[in-house]
């Protein structure tokens, strides 16, 4: 089983590192757009997961990858508290506003205009906005931990002496 398992990460690790030239072609290889003209779609938040107040989130797509293992996206929020559930790796910049964020951990971070930070899938944090916010998020599925720890041993290969894991 164990085999099986190896075999079948392998597979999909190999797969996923093909160029994008022989990924199906689902779409567009270049996507630009002003983030003030996406439309903006009503995505609210769980109801369980509210704290505070009365917040109105709303999201519009902005890209997706061939593999739908990555999504950008803009996303914006009226005045509220909430906990927010990471299922994805995901990386945000700050577009407009702030946001006061407050990681499992008990790190506590007000995240302003221009501000990037990173959330880890399978976390949560707490959001509260006092007034409005608006960012781009960029989301990426994380890989099984079996096929990651897969890929960074490829990596390794490859590198042949070089420094890092990403070389």
């Amino acid at each position: 089983m164990a085999m099986k398992l190896m075999l079948a990460s392998a597979v999909a690790m190999a797969a996923r590192s093909l160029p994008y030239a022989v990924a199906p072609a689902r779409g567009r290889n270049f996507v630009a757009h002003s983030s003030d003209h996406l439309p903006m779609k009503s995505t609210p938040i769980n109801p369980d997961w509210i704290v505070d107040g009365n917040p109105q989130a709303r999201t519009a797509e902005h890209s997706r990858g061939h593999d739908d293992a990555s999504l950008t996206a803009i996303w914006d929020c009226t005045a509220g508290e909430f906990r927010w559930f990471f299922g994805w790796d995901e990386t945000v910049m700050i577009l407009e506003g702030e946001v006061h964020v407050t990681a499992e951990d008990g790190t506590e971070r007000t995240l302003r205009a221009g501000d990037v930070a990173f959330f880890a899938g399978g976390t949560w944090a707490n959001w509260r906005v006092d007034n409005y916010v608006r960012k781009v998020a960029f989301l990426r599925k994380p890989f099984p931990k079996p096929v990651a720890i897969l890929y960074r041993l490829r990596n390794l290969l490859r590198s042949s002496g070089q420094q890092g894991l990403a070389a």
